[in-house]
């Protein structure tokens, strides 16, 4: 099979039986969802496990593309709802921490001390400042800003008006610069509220 192919058309193998259709589809578009979820959430290994369940989701549910925007728009979406389910897991998870007993160490459920990232937030480097931006606006703003999407594509994965993209590009970008340390409006960094755009 020709890796020339349009996706449109492999998925059309793929669901005539050729299953080499899906693993051209695949290879084809691995390293941008891989990238996707390592921004959205900032671990490597989860980003990995979020990927493995995107194509996987994806294999599934090939069926139900209907082909009314680009493979990668709706491939772009399958991701993201993988990282929202990877988020979920995670905060679900107690988070532990070592504490000196007399005899031996023991570990018990929370986190060791208050998190300072205010106070440290200079010092981060940019991968670890987007994990600090709130979920829904660090999604829209590596889809935009990471991956280069138009906003009117990036509502068609998110599901929500452009308006809504706009805003929530914007309020990551601002929540992203406070976070690394470079100002941005008061309110508007990753301890503010967030409201809903």
């Amino acid at each position: 099979m020709s890796d020339s192919a349009s996706d449109h058309e492999l998925i059309r193998r793929y669901l005539a039986g050729d299953a080499g259709a899906f693993d051209i589809l695949m290879q084809r578009h691995q390293a941008r969802v891989y990238s996707v979820c390592l921004r959205v959430i900032g671990n490597p290994d989860d980003a990995a496990d979020a990927a493995q369940d995107a194509f996987v989701m994806a294999l599934r549910k090939l069926g139900q593309f209907r082909g009314d925007s680009a493979f990668t728009t709706w491939m772009h979406r399958v991701a993201v709802n993988a990282c929202y389910d990877v988020l979920r897991k995670r905060a679900r998870q107690p988070m532990l921490h070592l504490v000196s007993g007399e005899d031996s160490p023991v570990l018990e459920p929370g986190p060791p001390h208050p998190d300072h990232a205010e106070e440290v937030a200079g010092t981060r480097d940019a991968a670890a400042a987007l994990a600090l931006v709130p979920q829904e606006f660090r999604v829209a703003l590596v889809l935009a800003d990471v991956q280069d999407l138009p906003y009117d594509e990036i509502a068609k994965i998110l599901d929500v008006p452009v308006g809504t993209v706009k805003s929530r590009v914007h309020r990551g970008r601002l929540a992203l610069a406070r976070a690394m340390g470079l100002g941005g409006e008061p309110g508007t960094g990753p301890g503010a509220s967030e409201e809903q755009a």
